[in-house]
């Protein structure tokens, strides 16, 4: 069986995989709704953009499901932690990703009403741009660390309040999260939609790219000048037994950065964001925009594996008590457990992804008012 260490390791990997592959093909969705009133100025406009995303969103959604249920299996700890400490802000995004989107959706076309259906476009924002920034904030306090810690019973803590995840730092990785949504799902509206829908959705893509670049550099500067990072004194053993009380840790201001000083090739990693988004920014209008969204695509990969590659071997830091922080290394499920979820990755993992390329295989293709006219269950 393969050692402990290495589970740890590929499964750290693996949800890293799942985020990236949530963002990519996700993100649009939430993009897209957060840009409905922008791009769309009046009712086929509307029904078009909302059906260019109505036949796919649910399946997207597969991929945060993984996400979360992975961290559960391999990293049980740490879903404690997250999913109690930042409780309302994790109700929040199950309000408004996981109901209001859906029932939006699922109503918007059951009365032909005026009013009826401009509420619904208004949930239809809220359940796209509110998850957007949601989701860059919950980074943001990851990476600044969160205030708990256990007892030696490993009973755990957590001193923080709703309003206290709301910081300047997590508001700036909230704005980034929304511009990188935001870029992906104009790109893939691009595709999608022609002529008025389509210059809109390229011109507000460009836009996010721009912002994209400017914040995501901004808050790497950020980062190392201000941001309190963390780092293991000692040494860990990566075959040892999953207690978080077993080291000692300590804050220093821009010690995410110090990964790349110890493994210089690292820093193509955020390079590949920074470039993604440019890409996506000059080449937005060319080839169908395809080439474009792969860029966009790239973009979502580099700064989300920035986070990770900075953050290794932390994947919660305790701002309370950084020694308590959980790692990959004194975090996990057992050997047993981890080698047997792998197994299933194994065999499940390839099946979605070709079921994945099925449906968008199927539902190729532009979307305009033919197609919305002669479909009877079209949005």
């Amino acid at each position: 069986m393969i050692e402990l260490a290495t589970l740890r390791m590929i499964w750290w990997i693996l949800i890293g995989i799942l985020l990236m592959g949530f963002a990519v093909m996700d993100g649009f969705d939430f993009g897209i709704a957060a840009l409905l009133p922008l791009v769309a100025q009046n009712e086929m406009e509307r029904r078009i953009v909302l059906n260019t995303i109505g036949p796919i969103w649910e399946g997207n959604q597969v991929w945060i499901i993984l996400g979360a249920g992975a961290v559960f299996a391999a990293f049980p700890i740490v879903y404690a932690v997250a999913f109690s400490g930042a409780y309302f802000a994790v109700l929040l995004l199950l309000l408004t990703m996981g109901i209001m989107r859906p029932v939006s959706f699922k109503y918007r076309s059951k009365l032909p009403n005026l009013f009826w259906r401009r509420f619904w476009d208004s949930v239809i924002f809220i359940g796209g741009f509110v998850p957007a920034i949601l989701f860059g904030v919950l980074v943001g306090n990851i990476l600044v660390g969160l205030p708990f810690s256990f007892d030696q019973n490993l009973r755990l803590t957590y001193s923080g309040h709703f309003i206290d995840l709301l910081n300047p730092f997590a508001l700036w990785c909230g704005l980034t999260s929304l511009m990188m949504f935001v870029m992906h799902g104009g790109l893939f509206l691009a595709i999608k939609t022609d002529d008025l829908i389509r210059e809109r959705a390229i011109r507000w893509s460009r836009l996010a790219a721009i912002g994209v670049v400017l914040f995501f550099i901004g808050g790497g500067i950020w980062t190392h000048l201000c941001v309190t990072g963390y780092q293991v004194i000692g040494n860990i053993d990566p075959n040892g037994f999953s207690n978080p009380l077993n080291k000692t840790a300590t804050q220093t201001v821009g010690a995410w950065l110090n990964n790349y000083k110890l493994y210089p090739f690292l820093k193509y990693v955020p390079i590949l964001g920074i470039i993604g988004a440019l890409g996506a920014c000059f080449t937005a209008n060319f080839y169908n925009s395809r080439f474009a969204f792969l860029c966009s695509s790239a973009s979502l990969v580099g700064i989300i594996g920035t986070v990770g590659v900075s953050m290794f071997p932390f994947i919660l830091p305790s701002s309370l008590n950084p020694s308590m922080s959980l790692l990959i290394w004194d975090a996990s499920s057992s050997k047993l457990t981890l080698f047997t979820m792998l197994c299933a990755t194994i065999i499940f993992l390839p099946i979605i992804l070709l079921y994945t390329a099925w449906v968008y295989h199927v539902l190729r293709g532009k979307v305009g008012q033919a197609a919305v006219l002669a479909n009877k269950q079209a949005y």
